[in-house]
Parts: C-alpha cells; structure tokens; sequence
C-alpha cells in the first residue's frame, strides 16, 4: 500500500511539475496588459496533502488507512510564511516503519484495533532560492485508541513534527501552485497505548525518513 502512494506521488508529481514548466508566466496578461500578481501581491493561501484525494487507493486494502490535512497560511514577506495546520489521520500500524522495511503493510504489524489521530499546529517556511524553500511543521495530535469493534479503549497524545525541502511552482497566472517536497517526521513524544499496541509501537522507530509529498494551494487576499 505505501509502495503504491508513493509510486502514484511520483507520477503524479511529474505531470504536475511537466503542466507548471508548460506555462511559463509573462510579464504581463495578455488580455488586459497589466502586469500578472506575484507571491508577495497575495497575503494568504491555502493548501493540502495531495495524499487527502488519494484515499481511494486504500479501497480493498483490510483495514484502511486515511490521512487529511489542510494549512492556513500567511506571508509575511517575500521569503517568509507561518501558518496553522489541522490534521486527522487513522492508523493501522505504527508510523515509525520505514518505507524500505518488509514490516511495511505486513499483517504481522497491524494493531489489535486502530489509532485516530486529531491535530491543530503551526508551520513555518523559509524560500531558500527561487521556488526552493524548507519547513517546519509541529502537530500535538490526540490520540483515540479503538478496538476491533471500533470501541474506545483510551486516549493518549503524540508531538509530531516534520522537516522538509520543497519546490513552489506557480499555476494558473499565480492564483494556484503545487510543491512537490521530500520531508523526515520526527515524534518526540508518543503515547503507545494499552498491551498489543504498546507492543507494536515499540518495535519501531520514533521517526519516517524521506517521505515524499505534493501540496495543492489556492493563493488569495
């Protein structure tokens, strides 16, 4: 399964990157010869994890997983942003198994239940050089541990951050954009749950190396 989303991130990614090189943009709109908005003539934007319109990869994989996110942000100046990020994901095994481990997806992983995870944190990002920029995002996530039965067992809390590196390219005369990125997660802190989860969880890393991803975004004032 996670073979699968990042196989289709790359694919996906490129037709995006090949669409953005395509349209190049002028100095100026060539209906009305003024010139074109520019990252700084917006204020605010608003984005998502391309991964929130893939969940329908997971369709016939027992049990599911499912991962939502949305960012809020503002620029502060030209090489500048902050923002909020709200997340929701669920969970059938622990996050710390890497993309190169044969435990990825193995059933022999899964927990006795499954984990929800409900988040509201900030980000912030730096432009590095031309589109090239790198974050910083920090999430607490609470967490509710489900039976089998999709049953409350109890709550817990997880500190989740994550460090990227990213590419802004601009989409549609600059009113959207895509940027395609390779992030690290790192938790510090996490609730491991009751007995089987517990077991599962401290297996595992407290981290995720070299996740790629592509953020969809709407700039506006």
């Amino acid at each position: 399964m996670q073979f699968k989303k990042i196989t289709f991130t790359f694919i996906f990614t490129a037709l995006l990157i090949m669409q953005g090189q395509s349209q190049d943009l002028p100095l100026t709109d060539i209906e009305t010869s003024k010139p074109l908005k520019t990252d700084t003539d917006y204020k605010y934007f608003i984005r998502t994890s391309y991964y929130g319109f893939t969940n329908w990869l997971n369709v016939g994989i027992a049990p599911n997983i499912y991962f939502y996110e949305l960012h809020l942000g503002k620029k502060i100046d030209s090489k500048n942003e902050i923002g909020i990020k709200m997340a929701r994901v669920k969970l059938f095994q622990p996050l710390g198994i890497q993309a190169w481990n044969v435990d990825l997806n193995s059933n022999s992983e899964w927990f006795p239940g499954r984990i929800e995870e409900y988040g509201i944190g900030f980000f912030y990002q730096r432009k590095l050089w031309k589109g090239l920029y790198a974050s910083i995002e920090a999430v607490p996530y609470l967490k509710v541990f489900l039976d089998e039965k999709d049953q409350k067992i109890e709550n817990g809390f997880r500190f989740y951050t994550s460090y990227h590196v990213g590419y802004h390219i601009p989409l549609f005369k600059n009113r959207m954009f895509i940027a395609p990125q390779i992030h690290c997660n790192y938790w510090p802190i996490n609730s491991k749950g009751p007995e089987g989860f517990r077991e599962k969880s401290e297996k595992h890393n407290n981290y995720f190396l070299f996740e790629p991803n592509l953020y969809i975004g709407i700039n506006f004032n």
